[in-house]
């Protein structure tokens, strides 16, 4: 496929995780104004970070009057799990110079990655894949800014916005992405004990439960793995 078509697939493929941000941003631009950020401060946030869950976590400190070190150290931990999208894509990606691996790897998000990797994970030969990833991530991108300046000017319009349960969307956004990509018993598992050490986790401080989980998953999906491809060695022969 040529360039163009690539950048409008990759923009088409991401709209349904655009649905399930839209207000996730909205509501990161209501919430931030009552943790003291102004306008443009909320605004620049969301254009030099670009992390969903960084956000609100870091509004939430501010609120709470945690200091820059508490912040950056609980962002930090929380973003730890793009290494691993990283590391996935890395070898799809090494090639490129590096006017194109740093913008894509600052629009790498949970959404862009979990459309990406199915792209690039197509047997097809194009040259061009990272147009793809570039307009799906470009997408996003654009989303979560005009979205935090709906909340930013509207939201205070709103009485208690962040109660009305539109996080939901989110979450319905996630479990959609992760579902599709359990094809095994080895995957399914891993999935299970991740979720199952967040919630038993969820109370440790500064989101560690988030990093619990997913060491947790990737240790047994890796033994399990393992497990599953000696078993159909062994059925193979």
């Amino acid at each position: 496929m040529s360039r163009s078509t690539e950048f409008i697939h990759g923009a088409r493929d991401i709209v349904p995780m655009i649905v399930g941000a839209i207000p996730f941003g909205i509501i990161f631009g209501t919430l931030a104004g009552g943790a003291g950020l102004t306008a443009w401060q909320t605004l620049g946030m969301s254009l030099l970070v670009f992390a969903g869950s960084a956000q609100f976590i870091a509004i939430t400190l501010l609120g709470g009057g945690a200091g820059v070190a508490v912040i950056l150290l609980t962002t930090f931990v929380v973003n730890l799990r793009h290494a691993l999208y990283s590391a996935t894509l890395q070898p799809f990606v090494r090639h490129l110079p590096s006017r194109w691996r740093m913008p894509l790897a600052f629009w790498l998000t949970d959404e862009a990655f979990a459309v990406v990797q199915h792209r690039y994970a197509d047997k097809d030969e194009s040259p061009h894949k990272h147009w793809y990833f570039f307009g799906a991530a470009l997408a996003m991108y654009l989303n979560w800014q005009l979205c935090t300046l709906v909340g930013v000017l509207f939201g205070q319009a709103v009485p208690n916005l962040a109660a009305w349960g539109l996080d939901f969307a989110m979450l319905a956004t996630f479990i959609g992405i992760v579902v599709p990509m359990l094809r095994n018993k080895p995957q399914v598992a891993a999935a299970l004990v991740a979720g199952a050490v967040a919630l038993a986790c969820q109370g440790l401080p500064y989101k560690l439960g988030l990093m619990a989980a997913a060491l947790c998953g990737i240790a047994v999906g890796i033994v399990l793995e393992r497990r599953y491809r000696l078993d159909l060695l062994g059925e193979g022969v």
